[in-house]
Parts: C-alpha cells; sequence; structure tokens
C-alpha cells in the first residue's frame, strides 16, 4: 500500500462559479487517525466524497491506498468503508437485516457476516434493538448503525463523515472508544467532525479547512501550543474569527 494511505496533490473542486475545495494537500498515513475540522460549507465533505471516488476533482490527483482514485477506483472501493454525512439506511428493514444485507453486498460468507454482524452491533450498542425496525430508531442509534454498514466488511481505510452527529455523550464516548480499537487494529481513519473534543480527544493530526482552503495541519497539541490558546475550538477562533458551530 505504500507508506500513506491517503494523498491530495493541490486539490480542486469547482461547482459552478463555487470553490468548493481550493488547492487542497495532504498526506495521511497508513494507521493514523485524520481529522479534518470545519463548519458547514468548508468544503469537508467534499473532499471526503473525492476520495472515496464519488466526484471527480477539477484538477489535482487523489490516491487512497496507494491507487489513483480516478483510475482504479474499483481497487480502492475494496480498501475502504464510508459512513456518509447522510443516514444511508433502510427503515423498514430491522438493525439485523440492514447488516446483512451489507455484508452480502460484500460478499462475507455466513460464519464472517454473523460474526462480524453480532461483534459490530454490540460494540456500538445496538445488540437489544438490533431486531427492532430501524424506523423505530432514534437518529443517533441510524447513525450508529450507519457505522456498522460502513465496517461490516472489515475495510482497510473508513471514511467517517460526521459519524456522532445526533449522539447523546454516552454514545459518542462508546464511539471514541471503538475508534480507538480500530486504530489500535492499524486501521486508517479519516473522520470529518464540528466537535473540537472529539477531535482533540482522538486525532494524531487535524486539518483546518474554511472556505474550500487547507488553513492548518499538525497535531492539535503543537496547533494548541503554537497558536498559545487552551483548545482547538479556540485555535479555529483565532485562525478563521469564528466559531466552529457558528454555521450550523
Amino acid at each position: 500500500m505504500g507508506e500513506f494511505a491517503i494523498v491530495m496533490e493541490n486539490v480542486v473542486k469547482c461547482f459552478e462559479d463555487v470553490v468548493a475545495v481550493d488547492g487542497v494537500s495532504l498526506k495521511v498515513a497508513q494507521g493514523e487517525l485524520f481529522g479534518l475540522l470545519g463548519p458547514n460549507g468548508a468544503g469537508k465533505t467534499t473532499t471526503v466524497n473525492m476520495l472515496c471516488g464519488l466526484l471527480k476533482p477539477t484538477s489535482g490527483f487523489v490516491s487512497v491506498g496507494g491507487y489513483d482514485v480516478q483510475k482504479e477506483n474499483v481497487k480502492v472501493k475494496g480498501l475502504i468503508g464510508v459512513c456518509p454525512q447522510e443516514t444511508a439506511v433502510y427503515p423498514y428493514l430491522t438493525g439485523a437485516e440492514n447488516v446483512e444485507l451489507f455484508g452480502n453486498l460484500y460478499a462475507l460468507d455466513e460464519d464472517t457476516l454473523r460474526y462480524r454482524r453480532d461483534m459490530l452491533l454490540e460494540k456500538l450498542g445496538l445488540t437489544h434493538d438490533a431486531h427492532r425496525k430501524v424506523e423505530k430508531y432514534s437518529g443517533g442509534m441510524k447513525r450508529r448503525l450507519s457505522i456498522v454498514l460502513a465496517l461490516i466488511h472489515n475495510p482497510q481505510i473508513i471514511f467517517l463523515d460526521e459519524p456522532t452527529v445526533g449522539m447523546d455523550p454516552q454514545s459518542r464516548r462508546a464511539v471514541w472508544d471503538f475508534m480507538r480499537e480500530l486504530k489500535k487494529e492499524g486501521k486508517t481513519i479519516f473522520l470529518t467532525t464540528h466537535y473540537m473534543e472529539e477531535a482533540e480527544s482522538l486525532c494524531d493530526r487535524v486539518g483546518i479547512i474554511d472556505h474550500g482552503r487547507l488553513i492548518a495541519l499538525d497535531t492539535p497539541k503543537n496547533m494548541i501550543s503554537q497558536n498559545r490558546v487552551g483548545n482547538l475550538e479556540e485555535v479555529f477562533i483565532k485562525l478563521t474569527g469564528r466559531r466552529i458551530r457558528e454555521e450550523i
């Protein structure tokens, strides 16, 4: 796979007269938990969609797992798991049925699917509700189920776009603990979030994106120290002049 799991080189994405991503370059190492931070409209989801091959960059180069995302998209899709910002579950199926459907789409054998289904539902606190229809789930439960679906095939590179939005604090902490477990297993995780405490607690490095431009890239500790502030929220205010959640 190479030293870097994710590479972006001077990537630009334009929509008509809007520049959503403006010359972003970054590298994410294998096994790194990387956080991309910014308010709504900053370019986070557009970046994730280009990394996953769902959007074609206007210009620049993107590789994931050592493969050119545009030229070798099928190989990329075999390596990645994606939890999108918009919850993508089937409401008239149960939680377990959703997981089984996705596992079958990945052609998992019956024993592997059963093991990973039960393990992931337990890790994300959904075992008790596994046989309820998803239409009865809360928003936070649907988000946790989306994470299970992203991970059912045991991907090496994981994209989590605002994974803990709508979760209660206890559920959010459970997801944080599980992300730490995935990192220990050597997974590469690319996380977008509005929650500064989430990024500060979990991420090896973070990038701050604002109006499509990457304006800072470093470890949380270094960013806080270099800007002589107390936390990442204050770093963001200092660099952009507004709070991270102003535009939510």
